[in-house]
């Protein structure tokens, strides 16, 4: 081999290594693009998690209070429907 083709044979090595350097910062620079997007998915995922649990806690805090509310109306109107009975069972007696 000549001196020439020695240098283009290592010119075209170093070029190939060029070429895949370069792939390979390509491939790096998407990957950390890619990990600050999970990143960022990953803050959202857990701000959403914050107020869905808000959420569900009102929501079984209001829960509690309906369940007060309705045995307190069904105590109220088993009391009327008693007074209401005895009423008409009053009436009914010669």
């Amino acid at each position: 081999m000549t001196d020439q083709s020695l240098i283009d044979a290592a010119t075209r090595r170093l070029a190939l290594a060029l070429d895949a350097l370069d792939a390979s910062l390509d491939r790096r620079v998407e990957a950390d693009r890619s990990g600050a997007a999970l990143s960022n998915q990953f803050q959202a995922l857990g701000s959403d998690r914050s107020r869905l649990a808000s959420a569900l806690d009102a929501e079984t805090a209001r829960s509690r209070q309906l369940e007060t509310a309705n045995r307190e109306i069904a105590r109220r109107l088993d009391s009327a429907i008693d007074n209401v009975r005895a009423v008409v069972d009053a009436q009914q007696k010669p």
